[in-house]
C-alpha cells in the first residue's frame, strides 16, 4: 500500500491524512469545498509546526509530509488509484452509506474501504458495496497524531486477510490496533458514551455542577479530563448521534440520551466547535470556563 485517499478534511480526516503522509504515504485528501480543504490543510500545518517546536519532527520532515498530501474536491479523481480509502465524513449513517455505495464504482477492485465511524454498523456500510469482504472499521482516536489506539472493527463479511492488513498498517503508523466485532458502539463508545450521558444526567438532575462532576472524575478516577469537558471536545452533536445508535441498536432504555443533551444540540450548543457547551470556548486562553448557563 502506497496510495491512500481520505474522505473528509475535518478534525478526524485531516488528522488521518497527517499521520499517513508523515509516514511516507501518498495521500489524497477529499472534501466537497476548497474552503474546507484549506482549513484541513492549515490544521495539518499547525500540528506539524507544534511537532517541530517540540523537536519530534524536523523542518524537512514537515515539508515532506505536506508534499505527500494533495487536496481534491472530486471523489472520483481522488480515490481512483488508492490502495486504501478511509472515510472520515460526518457521523451520519445516510451520508456514509451514500459514500460507500459510490466507492463501489469509483475505487479500484483491489482497494480496501475503511470507515472511521465511531458507532455505525460496518456490516450495514459494507452491504451497499460490491466488496463487503474488503470493508472494515478503522476508528482513530482524537487527536489522531497523538493518540495511539486504532479500534479495528470487523464487519460480518470482513476477511481475515483485510483485517490483518489493516492491523499491520496501523502498526506501521505507530499505532496500537485493537480489534473488536461489529456491534453498536463497538467497544470504545459502548463504554464511554453511557458514562458521558450519566454525567449529563447528574448535571441535569442537580446532583452536582459542571466543575464538581469533572473534578470528581479527574481526581477520583485518574481521567485526564472530565466527562463533560470530553463531551465538549468530542462534540455534543456527535455524542447524541452515537447514543441514538446505541439506543436504536440495543433497544435498551439505559442508552436513551439525556434531555439536556438533546436540548443543547437543538440550541446549537455543540461544545468546543460551536464555542458553547458545558464550558465556554474560544476565549483565547487554556482556562476552563464554565458556560454562563451552568454557573452557580
Amino acid at each position: 500500500m502506497k496510495k491512500v485517499a481520505v474522505i473528509g478534511s475535518g478534525t478526524m480526516g485531516n488528522g488521518i491524512a497527517h499521520i499517513f503522509a508523515q509516514h511516507g504515504f501518498v495521500v489524497s485528501l477529499i472534501d466537497i469545498s476548497e474552503e474546507a480543504l484549506g482549513k484541513g490543510l492549515s490544521a495539518i500545518s499547525r500540528n506539524l509546526d507544534r511537532m517541530v517546536t517540540k523537536g519530534t519532527l524536523s523542518e524537512m520532515q514537515k515539508e515532506e509530509t505536506l508534499k505527500n498530501i494533495t487536496t481534491l474536491t472530486s471523489m472520483e479523481e481522488g480515490v481512483r488509484e488508492a490502495d486504501l480509502v478511509v472515510e472520515a465524513a460526518t457521523e451520519n449513517e445516510a451520508l456514509k452509506l451514500k459514500i460507500f455505495s459510490q466507492l463501489s464504482d469509483l475505487a479500484k477492485p483491489s482497494a480496501i474501504l475503511a470507515s472511521n465511524t465511531s458507532s455505525i454498523s460496518i456490516t450495514k456500510i459494507a452491504s451497499v458495496t460490491n466488496r463487503p469482504d474488503k470493508v472494515i472499521g478503522m476508528h482513530f482516536m482524537n487527536p489522531v497524531p497523538v493518540m495511539k489506539l486504532v479500534e479495528i472493527i470487523r464487519g460480518y463479511s470482513t476477511s481475515d486477510a483485510v483485517t490483518t492488513t489493516i492491523e499491520d498498517l496501523s502498526r506501521l503508523l505507530g499505532k496500537v490496533p485493537t480489534s473488536c466485532q461489529d456491534y453498536p458502539g463497538f467497544v470504545a463508545n459502548r463504554i464511554l458514551m453511557p458514562m458521558i450521558n450519566e454525567a449529563i444526567y447528574a448535571l441535569y438532575e442537580g446532583v452536582a455542577g459542571v466543575e464538581e462532576i469533572d473534578t470528581i472524575m479527574k481526581l477520583g478516577m485518574a481521567h485526564p479530563m472530565g466527562p463533560l469537558q470530553l463531551a465538549d471536545f468530542i462534540g455534543l452533536d456527535v455524542c447524541l448521534s452515537i447514543l441514538r445508535v446505541l439506543h436504536d441498536g440495543f433497544g435498551n432504555p439505559k442508552y436513551a440520551p439525556c434531555p439536556l443533551l438533546v436540548n443543547m444540540v437543538q440550541a446549537g450548543h455543540k461544545g468546543a466547535k460551536s464555542g458553547q457547551g458545558f464550558y465556554a470556548w474560544g476565549h483565547g486562553t487554556k482556562d476552563l470556563i464554565v458556560a454562563d448557563r451552568f454557573k452557580k
